[in-house]
């Protein structure tokens, strides 16, 4: 397994240890609490845990090398596993929002909401704790890494960390103020769950735009153009072609040269654009340079 690899494994596996022990946790607090809110929490926090597992699977195997049915390597199953993870990000704020909005429906109804406890509240507080510095240790991993999937499962932490600050706000509520405020844990429910549902449709989005071959974006293409007009020998270019392979760029391009220069040195300028190119883009940019005489 190749370093990057193992690394996207560890803080990977850190999360779900900590996913773990938080469901355990929220469901058993929220049960024995009485909190509806934190339950739903909890199940929050499932969705934490198998963002990870899915993480962990499909890592694996985007780390793959080309191969004979994969000439681009494995890159786009990263990419694929982001996207579940915004998936689930959206189905769990879906999720959060219905059961907060007919609990608020009950209690406009008459329905007495049950009391929670304090150790649902102190859970909670826990939850929000953990979660955030999880966030912070995954993120930093991810940018390091330079890994969608990794950044995209911070992001999930910090959902979760925000879906347990409104489900402390709302059993603070319901403990302190009074049987008519209980409505306040479905209330924050219902308004984390947007906040979550944006979380999901962010981290979809760009996966959505990489997997319909969306072009870079302009200002990534305009750094390609100033790299490739800048090398000394390239007279111009044309049939610009950019899109990304998980965290790969793949760049097709028409460079134009002196008709004059010997094939070594025409193959030499286009070594330059490539390496200028992998300097700034990765190592792992896979680049086409077609050469063409320059014509006045």
């Amino acid at each position: 397994m190749e370093l990057r690899e193992r690394k996207i494994y560890r803080v990977t596996l850190v999360g779900s240890v900590v996913n773990a022990a938080l469901i355990a946790v929220k469901l058993l607090a929220g049960i024995f609490g009485r909190s509806s809110a934190l339950i739903a929490d909890g199940v929050h926090s499932l969705t934490d845990f198998v963002s990870d597992v899915i993480v962990l699977i499909f890592v694996k195997i985007a780390g793959k090398p080309s191969d004979k049915g994969h000439d681009y390597g494995h890159g786009k199953f990263e990419t694929l596993a982001t996207l579940i993870i915004g998936l689930i990000l959206l189905v769990a704020g879906v999720g959060l929002g219905v059961e907060g909005g007919l609990q608020i429906v009950r209690s406009l109804h008459g329905e007495l909401l049950p009391e929670p406890s304090w150790i649902a509240l102190v859970v909670a507080l826990v939850s929000i704790v953990a979660k955030e510095i999880l966030y912070r240790y995954t993120i930093s991993w991810g940018k390091r890494l330079n890994s969608d999937a990794v950044r995209a499962n911070a992001w999930h932490h910090r959902s979760d960390a925000i879906s347990s600050f409104g489900t402390a706000v709302g059993i603070a509520g319901a403990i302190y103020l009074g049987q008519k405020f209980r409505i306040l844990d479905p209330i924050a429910a219902a308004i984390v769950s947007v906040f979550v549902i944006k979380s999901g449709y962010d981290i979809m989005k760009p996966c959505i735009s990489e997997l319909l071959e969306s072009s870079l974006p302009d200002s990534q293409v305009k750094t390609l153009e100033d790299i490739i007009m800048s090398t000394p020998g390239v007279k111009g270019f044309h049939h610009l072609r950019t899109r990304k392979v998980g965290n790969s760029i793949v760049i097709d391009v028409h460079i134009k040269l002196d008709g004059s220069l010997r094939l070594v040195e025409a193959h030499n300028i286009a070594t330059v654009v490539e390496t200028a190119i992998k300097d700034r883009f990765g190592k792992s940019s896979i680049i086409n340079i077609h050469m063409e005489p320059w014509k006045e």
